[in-house]
């Protein structure tokens, strides 16, 4: 996901505070926030770091237990946490719900894997030679703005089963839903355990990914700021775990299936979470004669779009989350335009007097872009998308991987065979058929590959991400 820089349009500083401010309604303050100094990042770490002598020598049962009990909280707290997700962060209330249920569920599995995944690994019965794991100490998880939640637990959670500390810094665009479910599971946990503070990449991010106490890192943000903390945590040969930008393209074949259900899982991959997903559909690449019909049938679902307040049940889409997204998201927009593409503008506008009070933007189809243009190369994180037509699937696949990036792609065929066959080419960390987007079991989870990221978090992967295997051999 690549976050732009904020402006002062859309940040009111005071000394060190900064102000919240609801997407959909720009003129209220949704929260006012401290941000962290280097102080305060070092008297976290203290307080983290003297914490994991007595949390790692817990067991895991009684680790388990505690996030059950969090869980629990949080599956209380879940009206309130929802409402305040979305005045902040501008998803319409269904997909903030979804988000914030994912993470308690997450928590859930966490807490039942962790007395299976502790147990010791006999690799060799004749010497015999044990695996055994060992937590590694502080953990810093550094969350983006588009959901900071659910990829906050996704990092956090396994990182504190696993008998570590964690640090969590969330976007400071939005970071109050995240800070609130910290609150609600430290009832449960040791002071220093979990500890969430608010502050700049330039003073938190940095002191974070550069301090020697910090043993694991786990970013979720642009492909940019990745590079940085792999350069600052390599000073310390830190464990390092990176979810970065994407470019995700999906081919659509000769042969694919375009009824009104296929159109609606293609849809919601491109506009979920107004296009601010780091897996949404970027690129659609279709068989020239298919083209017309795939953009009628597109216009007309991206018709039923409704855009407006996520606090609203009607609306369908929500605004962008802040003024330098929206100013990007439009001006490359307006960009097509001046460049003579054919930009097709649709949906609905739910409350057209107050269309201007917020980050609104209709989402558009745009057609005549070549491999050069702007639209085709950005990871554009808004409700804007590029159809291009292709003559034969060789050429479709080297467009796909004519990106810096590899994190998710799809392929829309009718033919299982032929699917298996394109997804063995395209350069991603996984590929769908006739589908785009996230796993339903948050047990599978492929991140991306090229300057997507790297690193593994199926099933127990997350919990081996924040512990050393060592052997023990008798």
């Amino acid at each position: 996901m690549a976050a732009r820089r904020c402006t002062n349009l859309t940040r009111r500083f005071m000394a060190d505070t900064t102000d919240v401010i609801n997407p959909a309604k720009i003129s209220e303050v949704v929260g006012r926030v401290r941000m962290a100094t280097e102080a305060d990042v070092d008297h976290a770490l203290d307080q983290a770091q003297a914490a994991f002598q007595t949390w790692s020598r817990t067991t895991p049962e009684e680790r388990a237990s505690r996030l059950c009990d969090a869980a629990r909280d949080l599956r209380s707290a879940l009206p309130e946490l929802t409402r305040l997700f979305v005045r902040e962060n501008g998803k319409p209330l269904r997909e903030a719900e979804i988000d914030i249920r994912r993470s308690i569920e997450l928590t859930e599995i966490v807490a039942k894997d962790l007395p299976q995944w502790s147990k010791p690994e006999l690799i060799e019965p004749d010497q015999p030679v044990w695996a055994r794991r060992r937590a590694r100490g502080v953990a810093a998880v550094i969350s983006p703005w588009n959901s900071p939640v659910l990829l906050s637990f996704k990092r956090f959670i396994p990182a504190i089963g696993a008998g570590n500390t964690a640090v969590v810094k969330p976007a400071t665009y939005c970071p109050l839903t995240l800070v609130r479910c910290v609150e609600i599971i430290n009832r449960h946990l040791p002071s220093g355990v979990l500890q969430a503070l608010i502050g700049s990449g330039a003073v938190a991010g940095e002191k974070l990914a550069s301090d020697k106490r910090v043993r694991t890192i786990a970013f979720t943000g642009s492909t940019e700021t990745g590079r940085r903390i792999m350069e600052l945590a390599s000073r310390s040969v830190k464990k390092v775990f990176l979810e970065l930008g994407g470019n995700d393209p999906a081919i659509v074949s000769s042969d694919a299936t375009l009824d009104e259900d296929a159109i609606a899982r293609m849809t919601h991959g491109i506009l979920r979470a107004s296009g601010q997903v780091c897996v949404a559909i970027k690129r659609i690449y279709v068989h020239h004669s298919r083209l017309n019909e795939l953009v009628e049938k597109l216009a007309r679902s991206f018709d039923r779009v409704v855009v407006g307040n996520g606090l609203i049940p009607e609306t369908t889409m929500g605004p962008l989350n802040n003024r330098a997204q929206f100013d990007f998201v439009t001006g490359l927009i307006d960009r097509c335009t001046q460049k003579g593409l054919v930009v097709m503008t649709k949906g609905r506008k739910l409350f057209p007097p107050a269309w201007n009070e917020g980050f609104f933007v209709l989402p558009s189809i745009v057609l005549g872009a070549g491999e050069d243009d702007e639209l085709v190369r950005c990871e554009q994180f808004g409700p804007v998308i590029p159809v291009v037509p292709f003559v034969n699937e060789h050429d479709a696949i080297e467009r796909a991987n004519n990106t810096p990036y590899g994190l998710r792609a799809s392929v829309w065929t009718a033919d299982r065979h032929r699917a298996e066959a394109l997804a063995d080419q395209i350069e991603a960390g996984a590929v769908f058929l006739n589908d785009h987007g996230i796993f339903s079991n948050l047990h599978i989870e492929f991140p991306g590959i090229k300057q997507s990221g790297f690193s593994r978090e199926s099933r127990w992967a997350a919990l081996d991400h924040y512990t050393d295997t060592y052997g023990f051999a008798e």
